[in-house]
């Protein structure tokens, strides 16, 4: 008895394998632009038609980049990470969710610091066109949240290298250096 091999597309695999990483480098590209409060970087994660709902404001892409710019704007930092991913690929379209976490320093009513968490996923559609894969619809969806008192004690301690933001972050001039080669 005999098992009958399906047929492999190598082709097909490498034009999968490579959408999946240029939509994975649109996102890292909106994270780091909000974190590093980059609104050039962040926009280039969307298409021109983009539209955003992130649940504080519904537009396009150039609405939602100024909007999480001011916001994240004023406050003292954020970070936000990616964890697992689930994209489906149809030609040139593709939908997919991503998880989040996002920390952001923030000040309580009477000035002492807080640190929110929250907590959620992208659920995302995108589109490659002119052989670029960006978001064409993204909806963020809140799972959790907390906001607790917050410390900056440890950042004050001599020699601990601190993220900055508006081109003030170590990595900006590192990565400056090796692209422009």
């Amino acid at each position: 008895m005999t098992a009958k091999r399906a047929h492999f597309d190598l082709e097909a695999e490498v034009r999968d394998l490579a959408a999946r990483r240029d939509i994975a480098d649109a996102a890292a590209r909106y994270m780091r632009g909000l974190d590093r409060l980059d609104p050039v970087l962040q926009r280039s994660a969307f298409h021109d038609d983009a539209v955003v709902d992130c649940g504080l404001m519904k537009g396009t892409a150039d609405e939602f980049v100024d909007f999480a710019q001011g916001f994240l704007g004023d406050m003292g930092g954020s970070h936000h990470m990616l964890g697992q991913s689930r994209i489906a690929i149809d030609g040139d379209a593709a939908s997919g969710e991503w998880y989040f976490q996002a920390w952001h320093s923030t000040r309580g009513e009477d000035g002492s610091p807080r640190d929110l968490f929250i907590a959620g996923r992208y659920l995302d559609d995108y589109a490659c066109r002119e052989g670029e894969w960006r978001i064409v619809r993204r909806l963020l969806v809140t799972d959790w949240s907390i906001d607790d008192p917050g410390s900056l004690d440890f950042l004050a301690t001599s020699g601990v290298v601190r993220g900055g933001r508006r081109g003030e972050d170590p990595s900006q001039q590192r990565f400056q250096e090796l692209t422009s080669h």
